[in-house]
């Protein structure tokens, strides 16, 4: 992909039957994680960003697409995560995230690399495990098992509406 060539999810993948159970996953320090892939809008390449003064460290700064300001957040800081280099192969996955209010926002994450797309049943998710108050997982709607590697599912409402990322929304 070049730097300005993007990948219209809608387009390029069976979305059709069975989309409902559809997960694109990407890779963040060697885990895979997914997310509904009807959520995803569009794959692009890592672009330049305007950076936001008083931003969260984990809000990297806005993008326009196609005549739209559209907030970046690097998954890897936000989940306090190693900060790296981008690489040719680290990309910003589109997503449509639907706030509190059932209102839908475009906003992009930058994760390392696009891995693949899975059709996983609601029977083979099984729910994140209780770590009690010390580690907050309200953002992992599950993990499946594909091809003996454990899969992160997550709930991209809950992970991109925190209070910090509403505060940009309305700014």
């Amino acid at each position: 992909m070049s730097a300005l060539e993007t990948v219209d999810v809608n387009t390029n993948y069976d979305v059709g039957e069975g989309a409902e159970n559809q997960y694109l996953t990407f890779m963040l320090m060697g885990e895979e994680y997914g997310v509904d892939i009807l959520r995803v809008q569009e794959i692009r390449c890592w672009q330049t960003v305007t950076t936001l003064p008083n931003a969260p460290v984990y809000v990297k700064g806005v993008v326009n697409i196609r005549g739209s300001i559209v907030p970046v957040v690097d998954l890897r800081m936000r989940f306090g995560m190693e900060e790296v280099e981008y690489t040719p192969v680290t990309v910003v996955i589109v997503v449509k995230v639907l706030n509190e209010e059932g209102r839908e926002r475009v906003m992009g994450v930058v994760v390392d690399t696009v891995s693949d797309t899975y059709i996983i049943p609601e029977e083979n998710m099984k729910p994140a495990p209780e770590f009690g108050d010390s580690i907050d997982l309200t953002c992992v709607k599950g993990l499946a098992t594909v091809n003996d590697n454990m899969l992160i599912l997550l709930d991209i409402d809950r992970l991109l509406n925190s209070d910090e990322l509403t505060v940009l929304e309305r700014g």
